[in-house]
């Protein structure tokens, strides 16, 4: 599917996951807005994309703040006219030991990984217009399986999934299908600079890639596929599905 009519916005975009995603719909002639905090890297992208041809567009955005999300959304209807495509991804983890969690903390992730993916997402549904529309929210296999001191972490992603079937049910009727991705592994660093046994742990033989993230949002954005909906797919390797005992 080409995406030459459609306007993606894509949070955490400057690095990472978000960096992939967005770069796969530039590929595909979207306009795509880069929605993220880190003024320089987003701005470098956008230069560093325009050049080639491509049309992002870099919008600075906190999405602690109600405000920059509302302005986020205005500026791109001012420019576009709408908006097609979501795609949630913008997260922090903040990992503490439960005695070191404090409140402040714990509001900052669920604020950015929960908070922000529901106004998001109703922005989103208050200035469709009917027809194609696709939310994405990027979640974790941290959802359904835990280690210690993720407590916040953890919460934060297991609310995104129940907010990602909570939306799909609410949207029903409007032509806006609402899914999740809950990565594993997804290596974001040097990829070579991994170990034979960290790919090895791995049923599918290797560790993630941000681009086997950014094609499963390809395949959920595509036009044809309405009829996947509220849905969570997990993006692992196999390593949930795998049992493992003490040797």
């Amino acid at each position: 599917m080409r995406y030459s009519d459609k306007v993606v916005v894509v949070t955490g975009a400057a690095g990472g996951i978000g960096r992939e995603v967005a770069k796969a719909y530039l590929k595909r002639e979207a306009v795509v807005v880069l929605a993220d905090v880190n003024r320089r890297e987003g701005s470098r992208l956008e230069k560093k994309w325009t050049e080639k041809g491509w049309k992002a567009v870099f919008e600075p955005a906190d999405l602690r703040e109600e405000d920059q999300m509302g302005q986020l959304f205005a500026r791109v209807l001012r420019e576009y006219g709408k908006v097609d495509i979501l795609i949630n991804n913008a997260g922090i983890s903040r990992f503490r030991s439960l005695k070191e969690m404090d409140l402040p903390l714990w509001d900052e992730v669920l604020a950015v990984n929960l908070r922000a993916p529901f106004w998001m997402a109703r922005l989103f549904a208050s200035v469709h217009r009917g027809g194609y529309g696709r939310i994405i929210n990027i979640a974790s296999t941290r959802a359904t399986m835990s280690e210690p001191g993720s407590e916040a972490y953890g919460s934060s992603k297991g609310g995104l999934l129940s907010l990602t079937h909570a939306l799909a049910v609410s949207l029903a009727g409007t032509g806006i299908t609402v899914n999740a991705i809950s990565p594993g592994w997804i290596e974001t660093g040097d990829y070579g600079l991994l170990r034979p046994e960290d790919h090895g742990f791995h049923p599918s033989g290797r560790v993630g890639k941000p681009s086997d993230v950014a094609r499963v949002c390809l395949n959920l954005t595509h036009k044809d596929s309405d009829f996947i909906n509220g849905a969570n797919f997990v993006l692992d390797g196999g390593v949930t599905r795998k049992m493992i005992y003490p040797e």
